[in-house]
């Protein structure tokens, strides 16, 4: 649930929050979601790890009237194929290659989101209410459930501000393991005391503040600007970090023509690295993109990395935007 969907969004460092106004708006901002004037579909792809991982996205919100709009969305993030060879001796200490089997790990994350205009002109609330499901072939399952808000506000002159409140009443998973498919486990390597793993995960909340500006040159070429401000209450090595609060900004661009082409950039994860002469070294996260848009159906596509500037590979996404207007 933290890495972010919309090759759009993505590209742009996920600096989104003030600006989303789309399907995908459910996820980075659900106060986003009043400014749909018809119902949409969103799919993305990506693939992690020399395509280990697979990592899948699927949305769909509507207008309700003009004052109110709701949203679905499904998240996958899945290994697939595992070799589960914990039973590949049998119990004369012979190797039998057909005692392997295969399993999957899988996260699942299905939110459910609101959003209405307040009486104040300009702002807007969405609330997301979120279901995590997690699976470990037949050794363990998992159930979570938490909840986001957001706010946007929009001045006369078009400055945009976004709120983002993640797990606000924190998150929690609570896992079910089969004991006995985790005794195969704990007998897998002799001599190892293999113990059973804590049964509750929590998420504490997090926030995001946002601000962007869109600016039109010549009617033709337009330039949007975002800046995030991503909080986590706790200690990291972000940029700006305290006991209290660490902040780790971000930024992105958008240069659209006619609302046709569009070319996006970013930079976030901006961390303090620690070297191994104990000197700290700034680093980040780079991210670009291409879209294009015709006729109510939008393809995007980010080139990024699920961390930061390193060594690691980076990821192809690619999402797809369906505007239901194109049927009428």
């Amino acid at each position: 649930m933290n890495i972010g969907v919309d090759a759009a969004a993505l590209s742009m460092s996920s600096a989104v929050t003030a600006h989303t106004s789309d399907v995908n708006a459910a996820y980075w901002n659900p106060a986003g979601l009043i400014k749909l004037e018809d119902n949409q579909l969103a799919l993305m792809h990506s693939s992690y790890f020399a395509n280990i991982a697979n990592y899948d996205y699927a949305a769909f919100a509507m207008p309700l009237d003009d004052r109110s709009a709701v949203g679905f969305s499904l998240i996958r993030f899945a290994v697939d194929d595992i070799l589960n060879t914990t039973q590949l001796i049998d119990e004369q200490g012979n190797i039998n290659y057909d005692r392997i089997s295969l399993f999957s790990t899988a996260d699942y994350g299905l939110t459910f989101s609101y959003a209405r205009s307040l009486p104040v002109q300009g702002l807007n609330y969405g609330i997301n209410a979120k279901v995590i499901r997690r699976i470990i072939g037949k050794f363990a399952t998992s159930w979570g459930f938490g909840f986001d808000v957001g706010l946007q506000f929009e001045t006369s002159n078009d400055w945009k501000f976004g709120i983002m409140a993640r797990d606000i009443t924190t998150t929690f998973n609570t896992w079910a393991i089969d004991e006995e498919a985790f005794q195969d486990i704990r007998d897998a390597v002799a001599g190892q005391n293999q113990e059973l793993p804590e049964t509750t995960e929590i998420t504490i909340p997090k926030l995001q503040v946002g601000i962007s500006k869109l600016v039109d040159f010549h009617y033709d070429y337009t330039l949007l600007t975002s800046v995030n401000l991503n909080m986590r209450f706790s200690q990291t090595n972000d940029i700006i970090s305290t006991s209290f609060v660490s902040i780790n900004p971000a930024v992105g661009f958008e240069f659209g023509y006619t609302d046709l082409v569009f070319l996006r950039a970013g930079m976030g994860n901006f961390q303090n690295e620690l070297q191994l002469d104990n000197s700290e070294q700034l680093s980040f996260q780079p991210s670009f993109g291409l879209g294009f848009k015709y006729n109510g159906i939008q393809i995007d596509y980010a080139f990024t990395d699920i961390g930061d500037q390193s060594v690691a590979l980076y990821s192809n996404v690619f999402s797809l935007k369906l505007d239901f207007s194109i049927f009428r």
